[in-house]
């Protein structure tokens, strides 16, 4: 049921992300662009996002555990760490560089363009050298 239900939550994302164009690397950058041609559509998809999302956290923390698990799966770190404002940083840059970030630039492979397949790759490749380098780092 978990599986199922993992799915249909992504499907619904998936959706969402391409109703919205978040999925559109210009309209991700024109909402981005706030000293030039500024467009605040992608805004009020996120104050959407909030007004459903933030009740539904409150109600869900009082919960003792989740519907289909044993126990709530979510960490405790609250530490701000090198690691953390950099890959931060590297995050924004490639979303105001790229105009996509890790969810829809998924949903995007629906459209088969170049842009997007190969934003893809790249950001494995990321995820790749990250892990690499986390297990070299390790090692030490």
């Amino acid at each position: 049921m978990n599986k199922l239900i993992s799915l249909l939550s992504g499907i619904i994302f998936g959706i969402g992300l391409v109703i919205s164009e978040m999925i559109n690397p210009q309209k991700v950058l024109g909402f981005l662009d706030i000293f030039g041609n500024w467009d605040p559509s992608l805004a009020f998809v996120m104050i959407g996002a909030l007004t459903v999302s933030l009740p539904m956290f409150h109600i869900i923390k009082k919960k003792e555990k989740p519907l289909f698990e044993e126990k709530f799966d979510y960490s405790n770190n609250k530490n701000i760490d090198q690691r953390l404002i950099l890959g931060s940083i590297l995050f924004g840059a490639g979303w105001g560089l790229g105009g996509l970030c890790p969810g829809p630039a998924i949903s995007s492979l629906a459209l088969l363009n170049f842009y997007s397949i190969s934003f893809v790759i790249s950001m494995f490749i990321g995820f790749y050298f990250v892990k690499l380098l986390d297990s070299t780092t390790q090692a030490r």
